[in-house]
């Protein structure tokens, strides 16, 4: 089975991870994404704007690969701050519509204690499953 890695054009490179594999029967996982951009500079440190910001970059790889938001069929999220995220679930919900329209796939959310990036307040992985693709 052959994979293929998924790095949209413009982004730094990563390093020791891949941000994307595309299986050959296109299912797409996306390695969790933060909140920055794609020259991996933190632009906020505020939880809402960290959140959009990895939800668009997930968008991107998810475009990279040739597939759409709605091929997106799991989420998971991993945030620092529970009260944070609970005292902003209109601008949250905002957010999201912004990036992933009203689609909505199957996810879990995450309290942790940290993450490896220490300015990163939210960090989402995703599974994509693209259309038209053969095993």
């Amino acid at each position: 089975m052959t994979h293929e890695i998924i790095q949209p054009d413009n982004w730094a490179p990563a390093k020791g991870y891949a941000n994307g594999v595309l299986t050959s029967d296109g299912t797409l996982y996306i390695g969790g994404q933060i909140g920055w951009d794609a020259d991996q500079v933190f632009r906020s440190h505020d939880f809402v704007s960290q959140m959009e910001t990895a939800l668009t970059n997930i968008r991107a790889i998810v475009e990279t690969a040739g597939g759409r938001v709605e091929d997106i069929v799991r989420m998971t999220w991993f945030v620092v701050d529970k009260k944070e995220y609970l005292a902003k679930q209109r601008e949250v919900g905002e957010a999201y519509r912004r990036v992933f329209g009203r689609h909505f796939p199957a996810m879990t959310m995450v309290v942790v204690a940290g993450l490896i990036e220490d300015e990163a307040l939210v960090e989402i992985e995703a599974t994509a499953q693209l259309k038209g693709r053969d095993g």
